[in-house]
């Protein structure tokens, strides 16, 4: 497929996980791309082009959006991959690791969008994702700082799109569960952890950051032209739960108790 071909895309971390996954898929279908990180890719594909980047301060957004337009003449494409976690309940968390939290996972996206959006408006439109969580959708135990952040993403986006779409900028979020990247790691690697996981994932498995790009490269394309503001759950199933007890299930396990 070429459906980016002669567009341009910018991509906050993305050296690794799901940002190196998007990179290589738009790249793939004919983007130039460039990886705005603070770590080097190990390679790039074909078309892309690595700028070291802290996300978290507006000159290097600022740098980023104006390397992509000297490089290739526009800007067209603006993935907020970029993102932390943590653990902690309020009474534990120190408001260093608040301010971090919500540095990554929410100021980075303003301080992108503010750059990027002039060099969309002046090439006639664009697309942007915002990488959120299903953690953005619902609360999670212990995890305070990374459910207000992204849910403050998922609002922002629905803000982004509204004034965006005056100017043809569309803006959508991606709201993952558990994908194969380094920060779940320990989840997938713990048996108990990743066992809880598995119960709750109605497909039974984690993502692959590749299928997490397909879904980025969509929402991008003009495939997508009428979407914006829209929030994307990509989570095999978790978030289409109530949470209630799986009954069928309770049932069985009885009658074998019982058998």
């Amino acid at each position: 497929m070429t459906r980016f071909e002669g567009k341009v895309a910018i991509v906050t971390g993305g050296s690794r996980g799901i940002g190196m996954a998007t990179v290589a898929r738009l790249a793939g279908e004919g983007a130039h791309v460039l990886v705005a990180d603070r770590i080097e890719p190990e390679s790039l594909p074909d078309g892309a082009a690595y700028l070291k980047t802290d996300a978290t301060q507006a000159g290097d957004a600022q740098a980023a959006v104006a390397e992509a337009v000297r490089r290739w003449g526009r800007l067209d494409h603006l993935v907020n991959n970029a993102g932390t976690g943590t653990l902690g309940e309020t009474p534990d968390l120190s408001e260093d690791e608040w301010d971090r939290v919500f540095a990554i996972n929410v100021r980075a996206i303003f301080l992108f969008c503010k750059a990027a959006i002039p060099a969309m408006r002046d090439g006639g439109g664009g697309a942007i994702v915002n990488v959120a969580s299903i953690s953005g959708l619902f609360g999670d135990f212990a995890m305070d700082a990374y459910n207000a952040s992204k849910g403050a993403v998922v609002n922002y986006t629905r803000s982004l799109a509204l004034n965006g779409a005056r100017d043809a900028i569309r803006v959508n979020a991606l709201c993952p569960g558990l994908v194969g990247t380094e920060m779940a790691a320990p989840a997938i690697a713990d048996p108990v952890d990743r066992d809880f996981w598995l119960d709750r994932i109605p497909l039974k498995r984690p993502a692959r950051p590749e299928e997490m790009a397909g879904v980025i490269a969509f929402l991008l394309s003009d495939d997508a032209s009428y979407m914006t503001g829209s929030i994307v759950a990509a989570d095999g199933g978790i978030t289409c739960h109530t949470g209630q007890p799986n009954a069928p299930e309770r049932r069985r396990l009885r009658a074998l108790r019982q058998g």
